[in-house]
């Protein structure tokens, strides 16, 4: 009987019985994790605005199956679609810059199946405010504002699964005054999203998410699905679906390109085939300082439109 000839694994391949193993074990984090720069940009969502600016990857210390590294961002903030307010009520004017920082570190498990990383960082948003979407006029007594956060995340990356816990919690004056009837207040955001990657490229995910704040306006849950695609390397679409009973029903959409990365073309398309090792120089998620507006008391807003505006009132 004739027996053909196949090459022989090393033990660890024949263990796990997949040849796939062998590539991911292969692969030296020091020839793909590189600096990777860039540009991003998204719409409008559930207290966030419309944006676009640049953002980098820097690894600091790469080892053997870890990276310790700094990602930043930078985004041009644009005024709202009319009569669509993202933060309810007010409208938000362009254009301020705000900012995200993050250090992180992330690692890899003995045999490569899993991606684990912690990151913590700060981020800003100055905001200018226009008019509102209600009978409410407020011409006159538009004010800007500034908010800011530090955030906290976990994440897990496997080739089938990713999980993703976050915390977002508004520091300094996290309530402030927008104009002479509405004020605004970032929200403390707690939440857990659990995604599946359909294909390498092409990853779905759900969400739970708790929200907190505004003098209690915006208090309680939500839930929020989103699909990615990553169309080439380095450059990933993505559509987002969020609800709760403080801004109901959300849609937005978002871009990231990402240049730099694996120091050979072949290899970059070879990585883009492994999520646990592209999740390694990813850039972290949830950086936006979310923002709800309500009004604050009446009687004391009449007051002072009547003094402010020399007895003019506009009511219902």
């Amino acid at each position: 009987m004739a027996v053909a000839n196949t090459p022989l694994l090393p033990t660890a391949a024949q263990e796990d019985g997949s040849a796939d193993d062998l590539g991911v074990m292969s692969i030296s984090l020091k020839d793909f994790v590189k600096p990777r720069v860039g540009f991003q940009g998204a719409l409008q969502g559930a207290g966030t605005p419309n944006q676009a600016g640049i953002g980098g990857f820097l690894p600091i210390s790469v080892g053997e199956n870890s990276v310790f590294f700094a990602d930043v961002l930078a985004n041009v903030n644009f005024a709202d679609r009319e009569g669509d307010s993202s933060i309810i009520n007010t409208d938000v004017a362009g254009t301020t810059i705000s900012t995200s920082s993050r250090l992180g570190y992330r690692w890899l498990n003995g045999d490569r199946s899993w991606m684990y990383g912690l990151n913590a960082g700060y981020d800003s948003r100055p905001m200018n405010t226009g008019g509102t979407d209600t009978w409410v006029d407020v011409s006159g007594t538009e004010k800007s504002a500034f908010f800011q956060q530090v955030a906290v995340n976990a994440e897990a990356v496997s080739n089938a699964w990713n999980l993703n816990a976050y915390a977002l919690i508004p520091i300094g004056d996290t309530e402030q005054k927008l104009n002479w009837y509405y004020q605004g207040g970032a929200l403390d955001t707690y939440g857990l999203d659990v995604g599946y990657f359909i294909t390498p490229e092409l990853n779905s995910s759900v969400g739970y998410y708790y929200q907190h704040g505004d003098l209690g306006s915006a208090d309680g849950s939500g839930v929020r699905g989103r699909l990615a695609y990553e169309m080439t390397s380095g450059v990933t679409a993505g559509v987002n679906l969020s609800y709760d009973e403080a801004f109901d029903t959300r849609v937005s959409a978002d871009i990231k390109v990402r240049f730099g990365g694996a120091s050979t073309t072949a290899q970059r398309k070879d990585v883009q085939q492994l999520p646990v090792i592209n999740a390694l120089t990813s850039t972290p998620s949830n950086r936006d300082v979310r923002v709800h507006d309500h009004r604050f008391d009446t009687k004391g807003a009449r007051h002072t439109l009547r003094a402010g505006r020399k007895g003019q009132f506009l009511g219902f």
